[in-house]
């Protein structure tokens, strides 16, 4: 029987055998059973079909509605954040003359850390007793009273944005210095011959160059939206109040906590659903954007 299998696909076929054990078949699992009212104490549930029930009840409850728009929130003002923040440091970094090489090994320092850990360490930092950041503005005397950064709703959802951008920066920041090496430079060299002002070439000159390489950190961010999960379970898990529920954190609330497997599962479904909304979105810009290099350069 083996010998009729040709040798690539017997070669490969190890790999599909583990894909297929470890992907596949949870995946179609997981999707069955969002058609389901399973739950982990009542495993008979998982044979009671129920159609698109889960989803229609996920649909018109406002806490999933809730925590659904402040993850497309907070993912729209990350990923801005990080753009510009990123677009700057590689601006910086690009134009320094001497130790460029330790730059940018400093600037991949917030990748090497787990979102476990950046979650920890902002946590300490924020905490409203011996956080070091109301420590400094108290010894600066920027204010009189700690504030309660983790405990208030609004300033809760800050500190996970700030948390979120400072630790994947750098990946944007990467990607954008990678285009800065790569381009050339004779059309900026013609713009400031033909007396364009440093805005008007880094607008019409580097920035249209540097756009493609943006929109692939974008789609690699968005596709990263699970990665949230660990910083906002640590810092507040999803508190207080759930004013900083986002979708993942809801998942794993409603499966373990609640056990409703089943449920969960057409969350996290809807939650993919959005992922790949994202993606696509950026799929386009990139195109647009390669598209335009094309015809200008």
């Amino acid at each position: 029987m083996l010998k009729k299998i040709p040798t690539p696909i017997l070669l490969l076929l190890p790999a599909i055998v583990v894909l297929v054990a470890v992907v596949l078949v949870p995946l179609l699992l997981s999707l069955y059973s969002s058609f389901t009212p399973f739950r982990l104490t009542r495993p008979q549930t998982l044979y009671v079909f129920v159609g698109l029930r889960n989803y229609v009840r996920i649909l018109t409850d406002p806490v999933f509605l809730a925590a659904f728009v402040r993850t497309v929130v907070l993912l729209t003002i990350a990923l801005n954040l990080e753009m510009l923040l990123g677009l700057g440091l590689a601006l910086l970094v690009n134009k320094a003359t001497m130790g460029q090489r330790v730059l940018r090994t400093l600037m991949m320092f917030p990748m090497m850390f787990s979102p476990v850990l950046v979650g920890f360490q902002f946590k300490f930092m924020f905490n409203d007793n011996v956080g070091l950041i109301n420590n400094s503005l108290q010894a600066l005397g920027l204010t009189d009273n700690a504030i309660p950064w983790l405990i208030d709703g609004n300033l809760a959802l800050f500190s996970i944005v700030v948390a979120e951008v400072w630790s994947s920066t750098s990946v944007f920041a990467i990607l954008i210095l990678s285009g800065l090496l790569a381009m050339p430079q004779e059309p900026v060299e013609a713009a400031r011959v033909d007396g364009c002002t440093p805005l008007q070439t880094f607008r019409y000159v580097i920035w249209p160059f540097l756009m493609p390489f943006a929109f692939i950190a974008m789609t690699i961010r968005s596709l990263d939206v699970a990665r949230a999960y660990d910083i906002v379970k640590i810092m507040t898990d999803g508190g207080p109040a759930r004013r900083t529920e986002l979708l993942w954190t809801l998942v794993g609330r409603t499966a373990y906590a609640d056990a409703q497997m089943g449920l969960a599962n057409a969350m996290a479904y809807v939650s993919i659903i959005l992922s790949i909304g994202f993606t696509v979105y950026f799929f386009r810009k990139l195109a647009l954007a390669r598209t335009q290099i094309g015809a200008e350069w």
